[in-house]
């Protein structure tokens, strides 16, 4: 339920982000919206944070990710969002499981069923016809989500790493949000222009749906291994591409698109029946 609702989040965020990149770029949207989610996380840690658990290590680690994580994945991911649109973004981006997975294996030596290797295939088979669109991923700009995919699987690992040494997803979002936040700063530093007031509501409610997915992700991997998450967070591009086609006059619902909703439900309904 915790990675499935963290999908829907991340998923709704992407649309919401073009509504803001039609005003602003992908720097200055990112400036925007991380730092309203740490807000938000600092507002709610005098109630959620428990430091009774704390160690400097997982600390150190949950900081490290916060340079690439959000704040690199969503400066690139905005950048494809505003090249690609939100439908292609996320079907580039759903490969990040693949990266997730082989980085469990590598790194925390964890054993990756069989299952979840299905499941894993079958989502991103599903949101590959949810959003193709006669060439549209041979693109120059693929490099992007690719780069943004493989950066969110592997920092699933760290994160999981981390969580074993201090099991408390709410700390490991607070610190990465914190760093990220000073890094989109410091990185759209300089930039004169004065956002619209609807892009910086945009933005805002991208970062607070983001910051929310992030938690929820933390809290399903302190739970779960990351071949069970991973697949089930992946699933994002369904909400992206049925609300893009609802809210977004680019996006539109084919047979393909249909049959890759189906795909990706029949993927999650096999990780989930083991």
């Amino acid at each position: 339920m915790l990675a499935a609702l963290s999908a829907i989040c991340f998923g709704t965020a992407l649309v919401s982000a073009k509504f803001g990149l039609r005003a602003l770029d992908a720097r200055s949207g990112a400036a925007i919206s991380i730092p309203t989610a740490t807000v938000l996380l600092v507002l709610a840690a005098p109630f959620a944070l428990d430091v009774s658990g704390f160690t400097l290590t997982a600390a150190l680690i949950f900081a490290a990710v916060g340079l690439f994580f959000p704040a690199l994945v969503t400066l690139i991911t905005f950048a494809a969002n505003d090249r690609l649109g939100p439908s292609v973004t996320a079907t580039v981006s759903s490969t990040a499981p693949l990266f997730a997975l082989l980085a469990a294996l590598l790194i925390l030596g964890e054993r990756i069923p069989a299952r979840a290797l299905v499941a894993t295939g079958g989502v991103v088979a599903g949101v590959a016809l949810l959003s193709w669109r006669g060439g549209t991923l041979m693109r120059r700009a693929l490099w992007l989500p690719v780069t943004g995919a493989a950066l969110r699987g592997l920092v699933q690992v760290v994160v999981k790493a981390g969580l074993a040494l201090w099991p408390n997803p709410f700390a490991a979002s607070l610190i990465g949000y914190g760093v990220s936040s000073v890094t989109v700063t410091l990185a759209a530093r300089g930039r004169q222009r004065l956002p619209e007031r609807s892009a910086v509501l945009w933005f805002m409610a991208t970062g607070l749906l983001n910051g929310l997915a992030v938690l929820l992700m933390y809290a399903a991997l302190s739970a779960a291994p990351v071949s069970f998450v991973a697949p089930l967070v992946a699933g994002y591009p369904l909400v992206t591409v049925l609300l893009g086609a609802a809210l977004l006059h680019e996006e539109r619902l084919t047979v393909r698109s249909v049959a890759g909703a189906l795909l990706i439900v029949g993927a999650i309904a096999y990780l989930v029946a083991g």
